[in-house]
């Protein structure tokens, strides 16, 4: 008999978040915690025609110190911790950029809280209270973090993303060394997927350039059809994520499939 998974992601209404989740729901059996400031009911129906057990929340992920509490009471409920699970995973996809991407001294304080609880603060407090209840659990534990190329390279009227994602990899590296000195500890990586196809990357590229230098970039990214659906970037995350090395590097990053034109053996994992 095959063990359930249990699978918690954060941001899973839409865009990669819900490709994951999609992916999630077919591997039955399992049961997925997916949170969302947005409804998504297809996801539901996925689960019935699957058989995948799914819990839903809606949840602004902004108030992130109640999420870090709703889930640790969540996971303390008897048929989670009475359940010999396969494997017991978080996801924290959640996070957000400003309405109007502009330089630091023109974002207001609001636009900044916003984006640090979502992008910072949540996956901070899930991931403590996550490791916390799980610790004595004794199936494997993962935690994976979205991160993103701006947590690693410098971008104009980007700040507050790009201090959430750096602030989730040093959390993740510090949390990894934590982990690695325990009898059962967690697997954690911080995983920048690259460029995909998400409502972030079109906001991005439909700035204005007085307010986004960098916008004619990201449109000829588009244009120029080098984004990664949102369905392939899930699969590789998946794959990333089942793979037995998974968490060995706690700073990870998925590089774009070389042109069919190139001989070149494909390295889809690499440190960065």
């Amino acid at each position: 008999m095959t063990l359930p998974a249990l699978y918690i992601v954060t941001g899973a209404s839409r865009g990669l978040g819900e490709a994951f989740t999609r992916l999630l729901l077919q591997r039955t059996p399992v049961h997925v915690l997916a949170i969302a400031r947005h409804a998504n009911a297809q996801l539901a129906q996925l689960a019935d025609e699957t058989g995948a057990r799914l819990d839903r929340w809606q949840f602004d992920l902004r108030d992130a110190k109640e999420a870090g509490s709703l889930l640790l009471e969540w996971l303390a409920q008897p048929d989670r911790t009475n359940t010999a699970w396969r494997e017991v995973c978080l996801i924290n996809n959640a996070a957000t950029l400003p309405t109007v991407l502009q330089s630091a001294s023109d974002t207001s304080s609001e636009a900044f809280e916003t984006v640090l609880q979502v992008g910072l603060h949540a996956p901070i407090m899930l991931t403590s209270r996550f490791l916390e209840i799980t610790q004595d659990w004794p199936a494997p534990r993962k935690v994976l973090n979205l991160s993103s190329g701006l947590a690693r390279s410098a971008m104009a009227s980007t700040a507050a993303y790009s201090a959430a994602k750096a602030g989730v990899d040093h959390f993740t590296r510090c949390v990894a060394r934590e982990e690695e000195r325990k009898p059962n500890g967690a697997r954690v990586c911080a995983l920048a997927p690259g460029v995909v196809d998400t409502d972030m990357q079109q906001q991005m590229r439909e700035s204005a350039e007085q307010d986004f230098p960098d916008a004619k970039n990201f449109r000829f990214l588009h244009a120029s059809g080098r984004l990664t659906s949102v369905e392939t970037a899930a699969s590789r995350m998946l794959t990333l994520l089942d793979s037995p090395s998974f968490g060995s590097e706690p700073i990870s990053e998925l590089r774009a499939e070389p042109r069919a034109e190139s001989r070149a053996p494909a390295r889809t994992i690499a440190k960065p």
